[in-house]
């Protein structure tokens, strides 16, 4: 059989060597082929259609560009839907390298013959803002796309919150408008705004089922409440709390809803004192778990201590709670009182006094909390073994830094593992500082 060969370009490979380089391809494919098979197969490009594919769908993106110039069949293979449904575009400068950044040449290939095969498609951004733009370009031109899951994902900040809004919206309005079947959408650290939330559900109230939004500025509560009002599939919401209101948890716990599975909110302050936080009537929070009974409510705080004034005063449905800065003692002790359906407690730091009496209070409280995390505080080995003794075998999780644990007359740390592993049923050792 006569074979046609197509050339893709890879990376920053010179089209004048590709004569040289000939010689030497049958390496490219030694980590899928042993070199006996390579040697002892008559005709690659004989190879049945669904053994190319599923060879295919194995193969990393580089090695698959670079499979499709074997032969016309394994270039065709290249181009099949199937192949393209799922896609993440890595955006970063400088683009020299192809195992880097998605090169320029293939996104046109994408844009041009696979724009309506794309369902799942992420776009993975540096911190440069041309690389938040090149995102914006690309999602412009889905003029035909299908999609289905949206992420934009920044791996340092600012990135797309130094593009203009008008562009950023701009860009998500085309795949809004088009797609009308999106059902997951993560858009954390844009500037999203409220008529892109109007474009979003005027399309796809039908389909949304998932809506990751946090520290997008630009968004008001009236606008997070129209997706509440209109999407009444919504199973799962991550907002900032800036955002949350009585009137969201109200439409969120309306008949017309399903059961919403996660609400995670993010409680953010940058500067102390710069930020005062409204409280949420209890009404409000009971409306949401009646109708939704296994709701998972997720906080993450970073407040400073003079800023919790506002929350866990009455009881509070949270059942997940992570302190990425220090809290207090009496901040503990009302969680304790106020967090019934606590199920995991995370205190990066609370400072030098003994929480004791807290975790005990929390023990004795908490009855479904199954995972425990404890940073820079402090708790004596006597306190920390009545508050296991407490939970017993529920405790799945339990991660306690040793500088936390504070030898006592009745227990020293090694005494206390041997303690604590009883309790849980299983051995148990406290975590270690890294010494590098």
């Amino acid at each position: 059989m006569k074979r046609t060969r197509q050339r893709v370009v890879v990376g920053n490979e010179d089209p004048q060597t590709s004569q040289k380089s000939k010689k030497q391809k049958p390496c490219l494919y030694g980590s899928v082929f042993g070199a006996s098979d390579l040697h002892s197969s008559a005709d690659w490009g004989r190879l049945p259609h669904h053994v190319i594919l599923r060879i295919f769908q194995f193969l990393p993106l580089v090695d698959r560009a670079r499979a499709s110039s074997v032969c016309r069949r394994w270039n065709e293979t290249f181009h099949i839907p199937d192949l393209w449904r799922r896609f993440e575009f890595e955006l970063n400068q400088p683009a020299t390298s192809y195992l880097k950044s998605t090169h320029p040449d293939l996104i046109q290939q994408i844009i041009k013959r696979h724009a309506d095969h794309l369902q799942y498609v992420s776009f993975k951004v540096d911190s440069s803002t041309e690389s938040a733009e090149a995102a914006c370009d690309i999602l412009s031109q889905l003029v035909n796309c299908s999609i289905k899951t949206l992420g934009l994902i920044s791996t340092a900040k600012p990135s797309f919150m130094n593009v203009s809004k008008a562009h950023f919206a701009s860009a998500l309005t085309v795949v809004f408008v088009n797609s009308k079947s999106l059902s997951s959408i993560k858009i954390e650290d844009t500037p999203l705004d409220d008529p892109s939330l109007k474009v979003l559900v005027a399309n796809n109230s039908d389909t949304l089922k998932l809506l990751k939004m946090s520290s997008c500025p630009h968004v008001s509560p009236a606008g997070i409440l129209c997706v509440a009002d209109q999407c009444h599939g919504l199973k799962e919401l991550a907002l900032n709390y800036y955002i949350l209101s009585d009137e969201l948890l109200l439409a969120l716990s309306s008949e017309k809803h399903v059961d919403l599975e996660h609400l995670r909110i993010d409680v953010v302050s940058e500067n102390p004192g710069q930020v005062e936080f409204h409280t949420i009537k209890k009404q409000s929070w009971d409306a949401l778990v009646k109708h939704s009974p296994k709701v998972n409510i997720v906080m993450y705080f970073f407040l400073y201590e003079e800023e919790f004034d506002a929350f866990f005063r009455e009881e509070t449905p949270v059942t997940h709670l992570y302190f990425g800065r220090a809290v207090s003692k009496a901040m503990l002790g009302r969680i304790g009182l106020n967090c019934p359906r606590l199920i995991e407690l995370v205190v990066c730091a609370n400072g030098l006094q003994p929480l004791d009496d807290e975790l005990i209070r929390i023990a004795e409280r908490c009855k479904n909390l199954t995972a425990m995390g404890l940073g820079e505080c402090e708790v004596t080995c006597r306190g920390f073994i009545e508050f296991v003794k407490m939970c017993g075998c529920r405790l799945t999780q339990l991660s306690i830094m040793e500088e936390v644990l504070i030898p006592d007359n009745d227990y020293s740390l090694d005494r206390l593992h041997l303690e604590v592993s009883k309790h849980l049923g299983r051995m148990w050792f406290p975590d270690m500082m890294p010494t590098w």
